[in-house]
């Protein structure tokens, strides 16, 4: 049993949860920076149909999207560094935030190549016909007509894997990361105030997620900012706009599957 309930501990823990804030969003951030970087270069093979490479993209988004996010940290963290063993690599001493990081930004990096392959599917193959009709290259197809469009379509999906991403990271205290959830978990057990303790923390995972939340949906807005309101085109985008998002949805699975 824990010390009795005492509202003056949410306090007390507040500024002491936030000195690890620090590297909660450093996880966050170098983890976000490697799934797009990985989700992009796997959505390709996805998209322009590469036979072979196609098949290694889908065994990997299976995968990562297929098992939980804590079993692929304990994987990465106990089992990486035994199979280099085997080629005489030894990465015994590298620090475990490297770890941490690699295994989040790989397990984001299969949804966002879901949300890039996807969103750029969602555009109409017929405004790309008639920017190669106008004369356009390829390149500039894909960067003035598919780009813009696609980017709108995702920010609401990219969004939401930020949050999840943010709310996953709980999970790195598990391999000795003293990251928030990790200094709750020491705060809670020295002072015996559990529930305060978490109560401070799920304040601060709130007001993140609100922040993200808006600046994301201010990104989206100025990302469309081209589009008039009132204007039929603009209701017939948005129309077309919904129904990618229910593609999406379709194609990524019912929610950020594999999370822990």
């Amino acid at each position: 049993m824990g010390a009795p309930f005492d509202i003056s501990y949410v306090f007390t823990f507040l500024p002491k949860l936030l000195t690890t804030l620090g590297t909660t969003l450093l996880i966050v951030g170098f983890s976000l920076l490697a799934g797009i970087v990985v989700g992009f270069l796997v959505a390709l093979p996805r998209l322009y149909k590469v036979p072979v490479l196609k098949t290694f993209a889908g065994i990997y988004i299976s995968f990562f999207r297929g098992t939980p996010i804590l079993i692929q940290l304990f994987l990465f963290y106990y089992g990486l560094p035994e199979i280099l063993k085997l080629v005489h690599v030894d990465v015994t001493r590298t620090p475990v935030l490297f770890f941490v990081i690699l295994t989040y930004g790989l397990h984001t990096g299969a949804f966002m190549s879901e949300m890039i392959r996807a969103s750029v599917t969602a555009v109409d193959r017929g405004q790309v016909e008639a920017a190669y009709a106008a004369g356009m290259t390829s390149f500039q197809a894909f960067s003035r007509i598919v780009l813009p469009q696609a980017l709108g379509i995702a920010v609401p999906v990219f969004s939401n894997l930020v949050i999840a991403l943010l709310k996953d990271t709980s999970l790195a205290f598990t391999l000795g990361v003293m990251e928030m959830t990790g200094k709750a978990q020491t705060l809670g057990s020295i002072s015996q105030h559990f529930i305060e303790t978490y109560i401070a923390l799920a304040l601060i995972y709130l007001v993140i997620s609100f922040t993200l939340e808006k600046l994301l949906l201010a990104a989206e807005r100025r990302l469309l900012r081209h589009e008039v309101p009132g204007n039929p085109a603009r209701k017939t985008f948005s129309l077309q706009k919904h129904a990618s998002y229910r593609r999406m949805i379709a194609q990524m699975g019912s929610g950020k599957g594999g999370g822990g």
